[in-house]
């Protein structure tokens, strides 16, 4: 993987990705590792994943905290935060990564669990190891983002319409870390290649991909969005706190 953020520049820093055992989250939690950053890698799973993912971050001279935890059980996400208090004493990056709503076998109201009540217990939960000038950064998509202005397939709208929903619930929160010092800003992108989300899109619209692609004239993969994923979590925040990653015109103001 290419260096994204100078080494060493997160030395004595400490960043919670969620989600952080594969995809754009692994890859996130890498870039903030190379830097120097002590880091909590997060699954729900796929433990034996993580474990791997965490020891090559060792390596490189960081401490690499594995933590499972439910999002949706707040029991177990206060599990997670007590683990990382414990262990790293607080935290100055949270990146609300882990989404989902498309998985078979889940309640009806699984998305809006996921993509919305479980970002905010996920926030109140590390709010007390969140210090003045930490940062927390919520990743969402497009199809998301703009789901109110702009229609998106089918397969995906109850997804979009729950992430906005917790996009929307953040946002309200902003004024309250603002007075505890903490930033805040969203990362959204386009439809990024090799993403679980993506695949099954394409798998139920086959062919999906490939009009997007045409469409965008290019498409972001996971290490290239991963790798804004963590520039925002260092970078100025924007006056609307809104970080768009990828074309933009086929969407609605």
């Amino acid at each position: 993987m290419t260096q994204i953020l100078e080494p060493g520049s997160l030395a004595g820093r400490r960043a919670l990705v969620t989600g952080s055992s594969r995809g754009v989250g692994a890859d996130t939690v890498r870039y903030f590792a190379e830097a120097g950053a002590d880091v909590v890698v997060n699954f729900r799973n796929k433990a034996p994943r993580a474990e791997k993912l965490a020891t090559e971050l060792r390596e490189l001279g960081v401490r690499a905290l594995v933590q499972g935890a439910d999002l949706t059980d707040p029991e177990s996400v206060a599990g997670m935060m007590g683990a990382v208090s414990e262990e790293f004493g607080g935290l100055d990056i949270l990146v609300l990564n882990a989404s989902g709503g498309m998985e078979g076998g889940m309640a009806e109201d699984y998305a809006l669990q996921l993509n919305r009540d479980a970002q905010l217990s996920v926030l109140d939960a590390a709010l007390p190891l969140l210090s003045e000038g930490a940062r927390v950064v919520f990743v969402t998509s497009h199809q998301a983002h703009f789901i109110r202005t702009t229609p998106t397939m089918p397969e995906y709208t109850p997804v979009a319409l729950s992430k906005r929903a917790g996009e929307d619930a953040l946002r309200e929160r902003i004024p309250a870390l603002a007075e505890r010092g903490i930033e805040f800003v969203v990362v959204s992108g386009d439809m990024i290649e090799g993403t679980v989300t993506a695949t099954l899109l394409n798998r139920m619209n086959p062919g999906a991909i490939e009009e997007r692609r045409e469409q965008a004239g290019r498409l972001y993969n996971v290490a290239e969005f991963a790798a804004e994923v963590a520039r925002a979590a260092v970078a100025p925040v924007p006056a609307d706190h809104t970080h768009l990653v990828g074309d933009t015109s086929s969407f609605g103001a």
